[in-house]
């Protein structure tokens, strides 16, 4: 059953081992030669699943990794039995908000201290499933331990919960926990600001 089609990869409900699982396969992109498009999807693929099985050994949440077929250009991963947090985290109370929005934070904080980047941190990419916050979808991930690409990961959130959130004070909140669990983050939070700046300062040129 297909759940969603993205812009790279098609995601999958199948049974797999007699197991209910997730397959996420990258899809041909025809407009790059298919040399290229073959290499681009089995580097992608491989990279991928490496992102998830670090994370999941520095002690975040994500699906497990069953298999990997790069010359199929798919991952077989766990299927997480949860909502979306973009789905439920309008109707919590505020008290329950600020106790998730923490927690992403937390987790976050601790990617960012392996070195590991999401890459694509939105509400639709973290999942809830027993009392656990997920991170699905590392396509875009990498490694770095560099401030600017950690606060651009950031950023991509902060700009995520303004554009479907209407609670302000969602990304504060998850700032409390990654600096709890981070520690000094004043570079980071410098480079959000930066970045933002930077935004701002783009789109207001294209409107002259």
């Amino acid at each position: 059953m297909l759940l969603r089609q993205g812009a790279e990869a098609e995601i999958h409900l199948i049974s797999w081992m007699e197991k209910k699982v997730i397959q996420k396969r990258r899809i041909t992109k025809t407009y790059r030669l298919t040399e290229i498009d073959d290499r681009l999807r089995k580097s992608r693929t491989k990279k991928e699943a490496q992102l998830m099985m670090d994370a999941r050994r520095s002690g975040i949440s994500v699906p497990i990794i069953y298999d990997v077929d790069i010359h199929q250009y798919q991952i077989i991963m766990e299927y997480v039995d949860g909502p979306r947090v973009k789905d439920v985290l309008d109707d919590m109370t505020a008290d329950e908000q600020k106790s998730l929005c923490c927690t992403i934070g937390t987790e976050i904080a601790k990617l960012h201290r392996y070195g590991l980047i999401h890459g694509d941190i939105t509400t639709s990419n973290l999942m809830l499933s027993h009392d656990r916050v997920y991170f699905i979808d590392f396509g875009l991930g990498d490694k770095c331990c560099e401030d600017e690409v950690r606060g651009v990961d950031l950023h991509l959130l902060m700009e995520a919960f303004r554009a479907t959130h209407p609670t302000p004070q969602c990304f504060e909140w998850v700032m409390q926990g990654y600096r709890k669990t981070f520690g000094d983050a004043s570079m980071i939070e410098k480079k959000i600001e930066d970045i933002g700046k930077r935004g701002r300062y783009t789109r207001g040129n294209i409107g002259q």
